[in-house]
Formats: C-alpha cells, structure tokens, sequence
C-alpha cells in the first residue's frame, strides 16, 4: 500500500527518536535497509517502555511490517510510540516511522507494527512492571 503526499495522515503518538540515514545505512540504491529502520523502531519502543516500567525491558515480540516507500540517504527519520496497554509486567506499543526528506516540507508515513516489551530484573528474569 502506498500513500500519495497530499493523503498521508499525521503520526500517531509521541516523537521519541530521530535520526539521519547515513550512507553507511543503505544498500547499493542509497535506499536504507528493512533492518536498520525495525532497529531504529525497536530503540524507540523499549525507550517509551523503560521510561514506563522504571527499569529494564527486554523485546519479546514484533508484530508483521509492511513498508510503503523507500528511505534515502539523508532522510530524516523519525519513530513514534504509542503506548497500547501495560500489562503486570508487558507494554505494548506501537511504532510509526516517518521520514522528510531534506528537500521537502512535509514527511512521509514509512511503515509501523507493535512491538511488545516485557519488564525484567538484574538477573533478566520478568518482573512486575510497577516495581
């Protein structure tokens, strides 16, 4: 599914990362790959999801991705999170990326998925996310 500009909603919830697709982020088209954006979605969420749970999280699941254009070198990428629910110890969020382009005012919806975070202690074992 592609999204023409002039139809392309607002993000959904809070900006919690941004950053630049370098060169070193891209494949042989100067499109960034797949995997770098769900790592940039997946430091967003578990940001979102430590500042809720007070302490470590760790990612338990993501959900299906489809995305709907490519990223160029020197876009600027920006995550944001919206927290679904919080479980006895789980958030789940979802992540929406978007990205401008430098020559461009506006931004574009890249793709989004829920990500599930789960909270844990010291020893990596599931505590409760009020602790």
């Amino acid at each position: 599914m592609q999204f023409d500009d002039e139809q392309d909603p607002t993000p959904s919830g809070e900006l919690v990362l941004q950053t630049l697709a370098l060169p070193k982020d891209t494949n042989s088209n100067g499109d960034v790959f797949g995997g770098w954006l769900m790592y940039q979605m997946d430091l967003a969420g578990a940001i979102a999801a430590r500042e809720i749970a007070k302490g470590r999280v760790t990612t338990v699941s993501v959900g299906g991705m489809s995305f709907l254009r490519p990223v160029p070198v020197g876009g600027t990428v920006s995550c944001y999170c919206e927290i679904l629910s919080v479980g006895r110890s789980s958030i789940k969020c979802c992540i929406e990326v978007w990205v401008k382009h430098y020559n461009r005012e506006t931004q574009q919806k890249v793709t989004e998925t829920e990500f599930v975070y789960v909270a844990i202690d010291d020893a990596g074992r599931t505590r409760p996310v009020s602790c």
